[in-house]
This record gives C-alpha cells, sequence and structure tokens, in this order.
C-alpha cells in the first residue's frame, strides 16, 4: 500500500529551498530517457505526488506518450532523512491536468519560488500516481497491493 508519510511531504516541500530539487525521468515512446528538474513536486495526496509543469518543453509530450515516470529525491544533509545516502525514488504513471479542481490544487501545492515563475498560470499539473517507493539500493520502502 502507497500511503505518503509527513516525512516524505516535508522532505519534498523542502526540496527547491534546500537547493536539492528533484529529478524526473521520462522516456519517449522510442523509450529514450531524459531528466529534468522540477522544483515544485509535492505530495498530492495518500498516493499521488504532483509538480507544475510550466517550461513547455519536451516532458509533457514524453508523458503523453509514455506515462511512466520516476520522481528521484536526494538529500543526505537533511539530518531527519532516514533513507540510505538520502535518497528516495518514486515511481509511477503520470498524467497532464490543464483545468479543473486537481490543476487548481496542484497550483496551490505548488511553493511560492515556482509560482512566481508563471504568474499567469500557464503551465499544467502533472499528476503521479506512485505504484513503488524505494531507497537507492531498490529496497522497497512502500508499493501499490
Amino acid at each position: 500500500m502507497i500511503k505518503m508519510t509527513p516525512l516524505m511531504k516535508e522532505l519534498l516541500d523542502k526540496a527547491l529551498e534546500d537547493g536539492t530539487p528533484c529529478l524526473i525521468g521520462t522516456a519517449s515512446k522510442e523509450g529514450r530517457p531524459q531528466i529534468s528538474p522540477k522544483g515544485s513536486v509535492a505530495v498530492f495526496d495518500g498516493d499521488k505526488l504532483c509538480y507544475w509543469e510550466r517550461s513547455h518543453r519536451s516532458s509533457p509530450k514524453r508523458i503523453a506518450e509514455n506515462p511512466f515516470v520516476t520522481v528521484y529525491y536526494r538529500n543526505p544533509a537533511r539530518k531527519e532523512n532516514p533513507y540510505r545516502a538520502g535518497c528516495i525514488r518514486f515511481h509511477g504513471r503520470a498524467r497532464i491536468v490543464s483545468s479543473g479542481p486537481e490543476w487548481e490544487k496542484a497550483w496551490g501545492l505548488t511553493n511560492h519560488e515556482e509560482q512566481s515563475k508563471d504568474p499567469d498560470k500557464k503551465g499544467s499539473a502533472v499528476i503521479i500516481d506512485v505504484d513503488l517507493i524505494e531507497q537507492i539500493d531498490s529496497t522497497v520502502i512502500m508499493k501499490k497491493d
């Protein structure tokens, strides 16, 4: 069962401020991988993450072609972080949301620094249904039943 913990929420909420934004791994329909930094990754609810996609570069196209993503968080400097090497990998399926309640909620969860870079709210929400959370050594922290 996936249920984000308060500590996971806190670590993600402070990632950009700590200088350790999450990296999002996507792949094209052909399987070509790509890594992009995202400064707004947040816990959307118990088993979902979200981030604000404001760049409109290649990530949304890749997600439309292939929804499987990995979110990589690493910050060993945070003493309260119990995960090996300070690393958590979240795996799941992403989807783009361009309007509606989920879009508004994701915007509300987006930190002020990222919001300030999209003052007209032209971005999209990316919602990730997480099915596996693991440490850097592939030790499973949680997985979907």
